[in-house]
């Protein structure tokens, strides 16, 4: 099957500048998706690490605006993290859970596949799988999420992203095969190794990648060509506050960053990173506010790392976006007469945490706390903050499909 072409992204005239005076086309474009990162969260970070006179790195950006993230979907209004991430990589709505294919299945060009034909370097950095729906959406083409090891084979065969790092590496191994992280069946989701088409961690290094299994190997590749897996699936525990919750990823997601910002700046003609943080999403699932908050923070940090680079490199688009909202997050005053929530449709461990704190607000004697309405996603529209070459033009009400052909028109030809 042929690549479908994504709508056209729309036309600002011939004018080279943009209306802040910078370029008009992006060397570097870093997309950083906060995956059910909504604008409750933003706030109850803010309010938690820097206070109400403060503001979080992602919040300082020149310009703002918000995505409707509602996908296709014939049978659910609210969209999954594959749909909304087709969106951003594509600029098509599609169905929950294809992974860069329209309504009909058929594959449709992604900003990666993209920034390569125009000899880009490019990039995937995530805490979940990077065989997961948000990276997978930017590398690959599959009908169904789930088909991770099919995924992984498109990464090293097809796409071929210069950095690839993150988790997941049991769908890269065969079964037998534990890897550098050993197998654990007795995990609540069974963490073992499950490709069914041999070690593709060997046929990628055959193919000229690095690959690299802890932060001291990571630190120590001058390679141009990385895969770094760093966990069996995701780079933390996501679980109900108290049960076996962990957010320690072996390799912080700043760390990770830094090194594929060193890597893909090495390009002369500039690069392609998408930067994910999952752990919002997976925390917010579980109603888990402390962890949702601890995840928050180091997306923005390393926000933070980035806004640096693109200080130093002129021409380097950065945008921040949440693919969705998960779980309905609500900030409240400290009322212990007030416990919201639906306990009769809660599951157990959800019922646990339906207001949790309280948090205190930083440099006050204020605290709020965190109510959660849902274990799911919801149909919220999601905040965007954007700086450098045409981030104007992303300062408004949009369908997520703008992000996508904002960012195709930007990049430097």
């Amino acid at each position: 099957m042929g690549l479908a072409t994504a709508g056209a992204a729309f036309d600002d005239g011939d004018d080279r500048l943009t209306r802040d005076r910078g370029p008009r086309t992006a060397k570097n474009v870093i997309l950083v998706v906060g995956d059910g990162l909504s604008i409750a969260a933003r706030e109850a970070a803010r309010l938690h690490f820097v206070g109400q006179d403060g503001e979080l790195e992602m919040d300082q950006l020149r310009y703002a605006g918000w995505t409707h993230t509602d996908s296709a979907d014939p049978d659910d209004a609210v969209t999954d993290s594959a749909a909304a991430a087709t969106a951003f990589a594509t600029g098509v709505r599609t169905y929950n859970g294809a992974v860069a294919v329209d309504l009909e299945g058929d594959p449709v060009r992604t900003l990666l596949e993209d920034a390569k034909e125009l000899r880009k370097a490019t990039g995937l950095v995530t805490t979940a799988q990077v065989t997961d729906a948000t990276p997978a959406a930017f590398g690959s083409h599959v009908a169904d999420r789930g088909a991770q090891t099919e995924i992984a084979r498109q990464l090293i065969e097809v796409t071929k992203p210069d950095v690839i790092l993150g988790g997941g590496e049991d769908w890269w191994y065969p079964v037998g095969d534990p890897g550098a992280y050993p197998d654990d069946p007795e995990d609540r989701r069974p963490e073992v190794s499950k490709s069914t088409i041999g070690n593709l961690v060997t046929r990628a290094e055959q193919s000229g990648w690095d690959y690299v299994r802890d932060a001291e190997e990571l630190q120590a590749t001058d390679s141009d060509r990385i895969l770094g897996l760093f966990a069996n699936e995701e780079m933390f525990e996501q679980e109900p506050e108290g049960q076996g919750d962990e957010y320690a990823p072996v390799v912080p997601l700043r760390t990770m960053t830094e090194k594929a910002l060193d890597v893909l700046s090495r390009d002369r003609h500039g690069f392609f990173l998408m930067v994910e943080e999952e752990a919002i999403d997976e925390m917010a699932h579980n109603n888990n506010a402390p962890r949702t908050l601890q995840s928050t923070q180091a997306l923005d940090e390393t926000v933070a790392l980035i806004r640096d680079f693109a200080a130093e490199h002129r021409g380097t688009l950065v945008v921040v976006v949440g693919d969705h909202e998960t779980g309905g997050m609500h900030i409240e005053n400290v009322d212990p007469a007030d416990e919201t929530g639906d306990p009769e449709n809660a599951s157990e461990a959800v019922l646990q945490s339906l207001e949790d704190g309280p948090f205190p607000i930083a440099d006050s004697e204020l605290e709020f706390v965190i109510d959660w309405t849902t274990g799911g996603h919801t149909g919220a529209a999601t905040p965007l903050t954007a700086e450098g070459p045409g981030a104007e033009r992303l300062a408004r009400v949009q369908d997520s499909t703008n992000v996508h052909d904002v960012l195709l028109d930007v990049m430097d030809r």
